[in-house]
């Protein structure tokens, strides 16, 4: 309680500033505007959508099925989908970037599959470094490209560039570290665990010890998991790299069907423009991205040579398609919540 109460201030800060950002992009947005492009839409344009995104989400929980049989745990990939759809709704729904399902991850393949938690610990982890670091390499990427084609100003252009290596720099070094047989993530447990006790007066010292032996233990574990993964399978490590650049094609192909539905009539290299403000806008720690999307994108098209009212109509398409993936997720993780239950009710009945 206590802790929840700490942070309201922060969260109440970061509500405040989605309100302001989604009060500045529709300020001078005309919604008849928005709405004769909404209104375009065909059904056939929809179900071409649909369709794109669907196949994305299987893709999107490739590397985390590689990562999982590379380990001895051949997991029905349909299941895997689902479980990755609920952990898309979880992260969608709450404040971070792109963070906060992954224990929902583990948990499903923990109680699902009955694989151990290191293993499941050490496939979510290794599936989101590389994400990450195959994400921001690719807007590092895409952040230089806007500036060779548009002209900003020179200190917006200094921070984009420094955003971009900030945040390639941190996944690609726990990979390489990893690579190397090195533990940083457990290394780093054990020191923060070491500063808490000298800075804290516990009751209960030696549960508080043991709680914290055992979960260092399991981090251990997963990164042991995952060095032995790049020793004795490099191979496996670069497919996951590259099942991640193919994702990035659908995601960059995707986002141009969506700009061309709506009859922005951009061009690939525009629509990349249009992306990377996108994606740097929703690496803010606000739910959904909510009035940093729209601000982003309500710019990127005046930047363009658009209405702003293009911006916004576009980034309500990117909302509705998330809504939809997320309400799905919601909807499995519910389904699945129910069987648990009704399961365990079932065999409370016949052991008892």
């Amino acid at each position: 309680m206590r802790a929840t109460l700490r942070r309201l201030p922060v969260q109440l800060v970061w509500i405040a500033l989605a309100l302001y950002l989604l009060w500045f992009a529709l300020q001078t947005v005309s919604f008849d505007e928005v709405w004769e492009q909404l209104r375009r839409l065909r059904p056939g344009q929809i179900a071409a959508l649909v369709l794109v995104n669907g196949a994305l989400l299987f893709v999107f929980s490739a590397r985390w099925w590689l990562l999982l049989y590379a380990q001895g745990y051949r997991i029905p990939y349909g299941r895997l989908v689902g479980y990755r759809i609920a952990t898309f709704a979880v992260s969608y729904f709450t404040p971070g970037p792109h963070i906060g399902g992954e224990p929902l991850q583990v948990y499903y393949v923990v109680a699902r599959h009955g694989a151990p938690v290191a293993v499941a610990l050490t496939a979510v982890v290794l599936d989101k470094l590389v994400e990450m670091t195959v994400n921001f390499a690719v807007l590092a990427i895409g952040i230089v490209f806007v500036l060779q084609r548009h002209a900003l100003p020179g200190w917006l252009e200094g921070q984009l560039l420094v955003v971009g290596g900030v945040l390639l720099a941190a996944p690609a070094w726990l990979l390489a570290a990893m690579g190397r047989g090195r533990r940083p993530i457990s290394g780093a447990l054990g020191m923060l665990f070491a500063l808490g006790r000298r800075i804290s007066r516990r009751a209960d010292e030696a549960g508080v010890r043991r709680r914290e032996s055992q979960f260092y233990r399991t981090i251990r574990q997963s990164e042991e998991q995952g060095a032995q993964l790049f020793r004795k399978r490099p191979r496996l490590v670069w497919m996951t790299v590259g099942l991640s650049l193919v994702s990035w094609v659908g995601i960059i192909g995707e986002f141009w069907l969506m700009t061309t539905v709506l009859g922005l009539g951009l061009s690939l290299s525009e629509a990349v423009t249009a992306l990377v403000a996108a994606r740097v806008a929703i690496l803010l720690p606000l739910p959904a991205a909510l009035g940093a999307l729209e601000a982003s994108q309500a710019l990127a098209m005046r930047q363009l040579g658009l209405a702003p009212a293009a911006g916004v109509s576009l980034s309500l398409l990117i909302r509705a398609r998330d809504l939809f993936v997320g309400a799905a997720g919601l909807w499995f993780g519910g389904l699945e919540f129910w069987r648990r239950r009704k399961s365990d009710k079932r065999r409370e009945t016949v052991t008892g």
